[in-house]
């Protein structure tokens, strides 16, 4: 590494009342295992306080786990708040269950490609840092 590039920092995030976090514990310690730095916000989280969060950890991509069903609701918002913050250099990802029409419509709004269960953690942590190489020229 030379003195100006850094790891790749990822905010891990479960908003709302969904309380199943074992997967996003998994894919937090597999992008830990694959050299990145991540954050875990814990559960319960609105999307609010995922923004904020990711602007005080000066992140380069959230990451947000979501098996509710509220996909449609959470990753708006969250796509709200980022752009309200100007966070437009941030990846937005995330899994969980969410039907392929519903990815579609999220990548339209500006979600980053989103993954079902069963994704292997590897190509996950693969397209974080395609993604950060390619949009944040200033860390590298």
């Amino acid at each position: 590494m030379n003195s100006k590039t850094r790891p790749i920092r990822v905010l891990v995030a479960k908003v709302g009342l969904d309380g199943h976090d074992r997967g996003a514990k998994v894919i937090a310690a597999a992008l830990r295992d694959a050299g990145m730095e991540v954050i875990y916000t814990g559960l319960r989280q609105t999307p609010e306080m995922v923004v904020n969060a990711a602007l005080q950890e000066d992140v380069d991509a959230i990451g947000v786990s979501i098996l509710s069903g509220a996909h449609m609701t959470v990753f708006p918002k969250i796509v709200e708040e980022m752009k309200a913050k100007n966070l437009s250099n941030v990846l937005l990802t995330g899994g969980g269950i969410i039907p392929d029409a519903d990815m579609n419509t999220l990548a339209a709004m500006g979600v980053g490609q989103l993954f079902a269960p069963g994704t292997s953690t590897a190509s996950i942590a693969n397209y974080i840092q395609e993604w950060v190489a390619t949009h944040r020229a200033d860390l590298f």
